[in-house]
């Protein structure tokens, strides 16, 4: 858990602030003065370009004009001890090295969802697309997850003057499957990871997972041209492609079935939480806005039985600022205690 803490930054002062994914790393500095975050200097690079987060962070800073005084990144994996172990790249990342390595003396490192807690008093309306207004209670607990590279999740609790932050790896739980063809499908993972996680649901992976699954199973054919695209480029980008448009019978009802589980799931987090709103953060969410707009999402958020009632009163909010994880590195630099609200 990480507890509001007062501000160390001087208004308007730049912040070296990173998004560290398994897919991208992307550096910016980040000034943070009382009206929010501006960005300034942002750059992206493949993650696997590099051995290690120095090596990209030298690149970066030979790019800029400045070499801030503060460092903070938002890493895809947990955070122990000021280490960092990243699931999904084969990187350790060790603040007190990293610090040493870069020049950076105030450096720290969180975990990624973590850190999108304290970017959401930042967020307006232009960064937000509303998928269910609500009705919140003030001060209730806040639910954070995501769907990228891997599945993100954190969540944000009242403490007496402000939120505190709490880290999650919930996304490594074991995936609850709903009806037959679930069931078969979480086999299917099982028998091809010996761990069937949500994260090998909701995930660019989650989605390829269940095309093949389905291809599999004959629940449609695949298309040649489909099978070229994703041999070409990203696969779950295509999948998705084809999922919207609903030009492809296998590709829309991988995509069904993904966006059912990623109401499913972020029902589960907000109903053991007691949530009063929902943000969903990542990469993918942004890209299948249409698909989470439809009745699929919504529905599998609301099926809790009894308490379908309680799950309407849950605001659902999709962050579309694709620099929300350079706002939120910085923002935990300075923030002096998370306002209340949703």
């Amino acid at each position: 858990m990480t507890t509001a803490h007062k501000a160390t930054t001087t208004p308007g002062q730049n912040i070296l602030a990173g998004d560290i994914g398994g897919t991208n790393v992307r550096l910016a500095l980040v000034a943070l003065d009382e009206n929010g975050a501006r960005i300034q200097h942002a750059r992206t690079y493949e993650s696997r370009r590099y051995a290690g987060l120095g090596a990209a962070v030298h690149e970066f800073l030979s790019e800029v004009p400045e070499r801030p005084a503060q460092a903070r990144y938002a890493v895809a994996g947990p955070v122990e001890s000021g280490v960092a172990h990243l699931p999904n790249l084969d990187w350790v990342v060790d603040t007190a090295a990293l610090a040493m390595e870069t020049g950076i003396a105030d450096t720290q490192l969180l975990n990624d969802f973590s850190a999108v807690g304290y970017a959401v008093p930042l967020l307006g309306a232009n960064d937000l697309v509303e998928l269910q207004a609500g009705q919140p209670a003030p001060r209730s607990p806040i639910a954070i997850l995501g769907a990228g590279t891997g599945l993100g999740q954190g969540f944000l609790v009242w403490a007496g003057e402000g939120y505190c932050v709490c880290d999650s790896e919930g996304g490594h739980a074991d995936f609850a499957p709903r009806d037959a063809t679930e069931c078969a499908f979480r086999a299917w993972l099982q028998d091809h990871y010996g761990h069937a996680s949500w994260e090998r649901v909701l995930s660019g992976s989650g989605l390829v997972n269940l095309y093949h699954f389905l291809a599999e199973s004959n629940d449609a054919q695949e298309r040649p041209d489909v099978q070229a695209a994703m041999s070409k480029g990203d696969p779950a980008a295509v999948i998705a492609q084809h999922g919207l448009a609903g030009d492809d019978p296998l590709c829309t009802r991988a995509l069904s079935m993904f966006v059912s589980a990623y109401g499913a799931q972020a029902g589960n987090i907000a109903l053991m939480l007691q949530a009063g709103a929902v943000y969903l953060a990542g990469g993918i969410a942004p890209k299948i806005l249409a698909a989470l707009r439809g009745p699929g999402f919504r529905a599998a958020f609301r099926d809790k039985g009894r308490f379908t009632t309680m799950m309407d009163t849950m605001a659902i909010h999709v962050i579309v600022n694709p620099h929300v994880g350079l706002i939120a590195a910085a923002a935990s630099a300075r923030t002096g205690g998370l306002a209340s609200g949703s």
